[in-house]
């Protein structure tokens, strides 16, 4: 059964993603990506008209996956930290699941569509930072952190795992250390950050 055009849209974007990680997000062509779909490129532009198009689609997904995340972690009555520890699992999940998005934020001499997708994507990570921070200041309301904690510096050293992370699955080239290592890392950082940190 063949399928119509809204099932291909997010195959296609899905491969587009997938082949980004393999050989970077520069070098990705819409014949590579009907070649690994098994079409025709012009049955890719039946779905896409533009390859730009693929790549603001890509941006539209990414971007609401970040906002989910950024809502549950905003909206929940959990704890200050649950919720923290929610958000950046969750956002180690996602790098899992779509591995080329740390290089697609740093590729260098990005055009059209891709510089618009790193654009979107820094404005979607800077509003995960701002609530980052707001996390860790309401974690020290709260108590479970120390009230003399630095929410700003806290939410940097946080971040700062995240981007190791990333940076060691980019040279072994195995997403899966994401989640693997992201909860270990976390607990050892965010018990500095408790009452007893204060004796």
């Amino acid at each position: 059964m063949r399928k119509g055009t809204t099932d291909r849209k997010p195959e296609i974007c899905q491969t587009a993603l997938t082949l980004a990680f393999e050989c970077g997000p520069a070098h990705v062509t819409t014949g590579m990506i009907a070649d690994r779909l098994g079409l025709t490129q012009p049955a890719i532009y039946k779905h896409f008209p533009r390859k730009s198009d693929i790549w603001l689609a890509i941006a539209d997904s990414l971007c609401n996956q970040i906002a989910h995340n950024i809502t549950l972690a905003t909206e929940s009555d959990h704890p200050a930290e649950t919720r923290l520890r929610g958000l950046v699992t969750g956002h180690l999940k996602l790098m899992q699941e779509t591995p080329a998005l740390p290089e697609i934020m740093v590729m260098r001499d990005a055009d059209g569509a891709r510089s618009m997708l790193q654009i979107r994507m820094r404005k979607s990570m800077t509003e995960f930072r701002q609530t980052l921070t707001a996390l860790v200041r309401a974690a020290a309301t709260e108590r479970p952190y120390r009230a003399d904690l630095d929410a700003g510096d806290a939410s940097a050293l946080i971040f700062g795992i995240i981007q190791s992370l990333a940076l060691r699955m980019l040279l072994s080239r195995n997403p899966s250390i994401l989640l693997e290592n992201g909860e270990r890392l976390l607990n050892l950082l965010l018990s500095g950050f408790t009452q007893q940190g204060e004796q």
